[in-house]
């Protein structure tokens, strides 16, 4: 199982909807409006960093009004 977090910035004044849809992917655990750089921050989960890969891809990228990510894995040292 790999996990990651994953920043998101939208576009103005779209944070709140983006938020909402990305907490309906499953995969996505949660997501929380943020301020600062980022506007959006999702922790997922994914069988492995293919499947990570795929998600925010496929699912998280192509939600409307989602500008960029940057997707940061769990380490466990």
């Amino acid at each position: 199982m790999v996990e990651a977090y994953v920043l998101i910035q939208t576009e103005i004044a779209k944070q709140t909807r983006v938020a909402a849809e990305l907490g309906r992917i499953p995969g996505v655990g949660t997501a929380d409006v943020l301020t600062g750089p980022y506007d959006v921050i999702v922790r997922v989960e994914a069988a492995d960093v293919d499947a990570l890969g795929k998600l925010v891809v496929n699912k998280i990228q192509a939600v409307e009004g989602v500008t960029r990510t940057l997707t940061c894995p769990v380490v466990h040292f």
